[in-house]
C-alpha cells in the first residue's frame, strides 16, 4: 500500500482516541462496562472503519458491505463509539448504553444500526463469520470481506478451533481473523490462566496465513490490513494477531486485570480522560459528563423523543 502521510497517521491516532474517551463516558454514565478490552482494539477500529470496510452509514445493510464481527462482544463501548463516529447513528444515542430498551451491554445485531453479531458468550464470533464467508464465497462477491475481532482468552473455547479448521478446509480467504492479544483476561493475564503459544504456530497449522502486529501502530495495522485485503487472497484465510496493552492510555488500567470489567468513579474517570489527553497530545479537553448529567432517570430524558 501507500506509506500514509504523517496528516493521515494523525488523523487515525486522534481517531482511536476519540473511540477512547467515547467509550470511558459511557461506561461512567452506566456505572458498568469494559474499559481494558475497549481500549486496547481502538487503533484496529480506527483503521477498520475510517481505511479499510467497505460499509455505509447511510445504508448500514446494503449487500454488498464489508463485515465486521466484534466476538469479543463485552468490548461493545469501543465499537459504538466508532460506529457513532462515522456516522452510523447519532452520539446521543450512546448514552443509553445498558439503559432498558438502550443499546445493549453485549453486542445485539442492529441495534444500533451497523452492529453485526449479537454476541455474549465467547467463542462463538469466528463460527459465525466462517458462515458469513462461506455464503459471500458461494455469490461470488470476490470484493467483500469479513473481518472477525477475538480476543486472546477468548480463543481457548474450542469451537474457535473448529472454525479455524472449517474456514482453512472451506479455503475462505475472504475472512480475516483479529486476535486482540492483550495478554489480560478477567481474572489475570492468559498465559497463567491458559497459555495460547506458540499463537502463530497454531493458526499456521490450521492452514491460515498469520501476521503479527503491533496493535497501537496504525502504519503496522493498515499495512496488514492492506496485504489481507487486497495481496493475501491466495485460497487460505488470514489471521492478523495485533500485540495490544489492554486498557492502554491509562496506566493503572493497562495490563490489570482489576480494569476488564470496572466502572471507575467521576473523579478517577476525570483523571482518566486527563491521562488520555496528555498521552494523545489532547491536552485541556473537557470531560463530557457531570454529575447533573448521572442524575438522568429514564430514556426518553437521555434520547429525547426524536431518537425514538
Amino acid at each position: 500500500m501507500k506509506i500514509l502521510s504523517e496528516e493521515e497517521i494523525r488523523q487515525l491516532e486522534d481517531i482511536a482516541y476519540q473511540i477512547r474517551k467515547t467509550a470511558l463516558e459511557i461506561i461512567v454514565r452506566a456505572g458498568w462496562g469494559h474499559i481494558g478490552g475497549s481500549f486496547s482494539i481502538a487503533e484496529m477500529l480506527a483503521c477498520l472503519y475510517f481505511r479499510f470496510l467497505n460499509v455505509d452509514p447511510n445504508n448500514p445493510q446494503k449487500p454488498d458491505r464489508d463485515y465486521l464481527i466484534l466476538s469479543k462482544a463485552h468490548s461493545s463501548p469501543a465499537l459504538y463509539a466508532a460506529l457513532a463516529l462515522k456516522g452510523f447513528f447519532p452520539k446521543e444515542l450512546l448514552h443509553t448504553y445498558c439503559t432498558a430498551d438502550g443499546l445493549d451491554g453485549h453486542t445485539k445485531r442492529g441495534n444500533p444500526p451497523g452492529v453485526e453479531f449479537s454476541g455474549g458468550s465467547l467463542g462463538l464470533g469466528l463460527s459465525y463469520a466462517v458462515g458469513l464467508a462461506m455464503g459471500i464465497k458461494m455469490r461470488e462477491q470476490f470484493k467483500q470481506r469479513v473481518y472477525c475481532i477475538m480476543g486472546d482468552g477468548e480463543i481457548n473455547e474450542g469451537q474457535v478451533w473448529e472454525a479455524a479448521m472449517s474456514a482453512s478446509h472451506y479455503q475462505l480467504d475472504n475472512l480475516i481473523a483479529i486476535v486482540d492479544y492483550n495478554k489480560v483476561g478477567a481474572k489475570g493475564f492468559v498465559h497463567e490462566l491458559m497459555s495460547i503459544e506458540p499463537l502463530v504456530l497454531k493458526w499456521n497449522s490450521f492452514g491460515w496465513e498469520t501476521r503479527e502486529v503491533d496493535g497501537h501502530d496504525v502504519r503496522e495495522i493498515c499495512s496488514a490490513l492492506y496485504w489481507a485485503k487486497y495481496i493475501g487472497v491466495r485460497g487460505k484465510p488470514i489471521c492478523i494477531i495485533s500485540h495490544t496493552v489492554k486498557g492502554k492510555g491509562v496506566e493503572e488500567c493497562e495490563f490489570n486485570y482489576k480494569w476488564h470489567t470496572h466502572a471507575p468513579s467521576l473523579d478517577k474517570a476525570q483523571s482518566f480522560c486527563e491521562e488520555l489527553a496528555r498521552n494523545f497530545g489532547r491536552q485541556g479537553e473537557q470531560f463530557e459528563i457531570s454529575a447533573q448529567s448521572l442524575e438522568l432517570e429514564t430514556l426518553e430524558e437521555i434520547i429525547g423523543g426524536e431518537l425514538r
